[in-house]
């Protein structure tokens, strides 16, 4: 028999049992409202039997951990599927920058076959596209009155609006290159912190857990919120020790081992100002391939550097084309091998200062001293329908409607990955929430059962105190 002071014990233990269990539950509905908690429940085991004449009797029970409800394997991937995330947000932010830089925006009901924009596809009159049209319908006023001084102040001004739309096109995305390498070099200089602190979180469990029969819960929330949020900017891979500590690679290269971080983060110029990631003091180039660091490299290398590419062989080509044909003209001075654009690309295209200062310049005949005549006014208008081999057979018009398509498609596309991949990763913390969340209603659940428990216990206490009183009541 456990005796009247075996169980008065037992009612003790039970006591600090139940009161255990409320103290666990109140921490999990104080952390309701932290995504980075995961709930925490009492495990409870029986105590040491007592060996009796009738054999082994109960000792009541005893807390022997605090558990931590998690799945490895689920944090592992919302781990991976946080940084594909990031990676397709941070993409569709830069290509939504580039379109609004570009000032035009593809109609998709108006597109052409193959996938390629009709000129009157590109939505909105004004842009560039427009300024094209107003270049040619120029053209094509001066020819019908070539002796006009409006016509040709009319066509001047449409040529030198649409050189300071490519202008300032050229720009806008050059600063957007700009501010792309800023957002890398941000996200680097955060995934250093970030780093720093999973190193010393490591080093606090480790320590904690020293010695210890329990484990460190919260540290270890803390230390998962932060992988999660270092895995939002780069694409990392985690091993657990065996002492509790993490350790955090990228692309095979370790840049955290246990409580160290091995080596930093840097940006670096990969030639020709390209901004690349690599390891600070050993100067290793890392392979990303998600993160929203990535994601800003893969816009701004591929989308955006396209784009201006493309921009600046459509002003390329129309400055040569132009200038090619009016040359060869005459203006109504007699001058002739004037060029209509000065510049050779998209930033610096400009129409010829001359020709600003006098109208009657533009060389609009097609022989000396022909006053009325438009032979190579109409030429000049005539390349509205050329098609063009640089411009892979295609007109002006026509080749810088693809080339707003094709932003327009590669954004679309990434809208469409974004939504699946928020799907994805919305049924995976879901999942992570029923196995880790914490329930209102399975919490006061369960304040009420220790609560119970605990009254229960608290009677037996008392019942063992009355129990001694008629024990020592007997001698008198």
């Amino acid at each position: 028999m456990l005796g009247l002071f075996g169980t008065l014990n037992l009612a003790k233990r039970s006591l600090q049992t139940q009161q255990e269990g409320i103290e666990v539950t109140g921490h999990n509905l104080a952390n309701v409202n932290n995504p980075a908690y995961s709930r925490q429940r009492v495990n409870i085991q029986t105590s040491s039997t007592v060996p009796t004449q009738v054999g082994p009797q109960g000792n009541g029970a005893d807390v022997v951990a605090i558990q931590q409800l998690r799945s490895a394997l689920v944090d592992r991937q919302v781990q991976t599927e946080v940084s594909v995330t990031a990676f397709l947000e941070s993409r569709q932010t830069a290509l939504q920058d580039a379109q609004t830089n570009l000032g035009q925006q593809i109609d998709s009901k108006s597109s052409g076959p193959e996938g390629t924009a009709a000129a009157d596809g590109l939505s909105g009159q004004h842009g560039i596209a427009q300024g094209l049209s107003d270049l040619f319908a120029g053209f094509q006023g001066v020819a019908n009155s070539p002796t006009s001084p409006d016509q040709r102040q009319a066509l001047l001004a449409k040529a030198q609006g649409l050189a300071d739309q490519f202008n300032q096109v050229d720009q806008r995305l050059s600063a957007l290159h700009s501010r792309l390498d800023d957002s890398l070099q941000t996200d680097i200089g955060s995934a250093n912190k970030l780093m720093d602190q999973i190193a010393h979180l490591n080093d606090a469990i480790t320590n904690s857990e020293n010695g210890s029969v329990g484990v460190a819960n919260d540290l270890r929330d803390e230390r998962q919120e932060r992988v999660e949020a270092l895995a939002k900017l780069v694409n990392i891979e985690t091993v657990t020790g065996t002492n509790g500590s993490l350790d955090v690679s990228i692309g095979g290269v370790t840049i955290i081992a246990g409580k160290q971080v091995v080596d930093n983060l840097e940006t670096y110029d990969a030639g020709g100002g390209q901004l690349l990631v690599r390891t600070q003091t050993a100067q290793t180039p890392l392979t990303l391939t998600s993160g929203s660091a990535q994601g800003t490299i893969d816009a701004r290398d591929v989308a955006v550097a396209s784009l201006r590419s493309s921009l600046d062989r459509v002003a390329s080509l129309l400055i040569t084309e132009v200038n090619q044909v009016h040359s060869s003209g005459f203006g109504l001075t007699g001058s002739t091998g004037a060029d209509f654009f000065t510049g050779s690309g998209a930033a610096t295209i400009k129409v010829n200062s001359s020709l600003m200062n006098n109208p009657a310049l533009v060389q609009a005949a097609g022989v000396p001293g022909g006053v009325g005549e438009n032979e190579v006014a109409n030429k000049l208008a005539a390349l509205a329908n050329q098609q063009l081999l640089g411009l892979s057979n295609q007109t002006f018009s026509g080749s810088y409607g693809q080339l707003v398509a094709s932003l327009g498609g590669k954004l679309s596309d990434t809208n469409d990955d974004l939504a699946t991949q928020n799907a994805v990763q919305g049924l995976l913390l879901r999942q992570r929430d029923s196995v880790s969340g914490v329930s209102l209603d399975e919490e006061m659940t369960e304040l009420t059962k220790f609560q119970k428990a605990f009254t229960a216990s608290a009677r037996i206490v008392t019942t063992i105190d009355e129990m001694f009183d008629t024990v020592l009541n007997l001698k008198r």
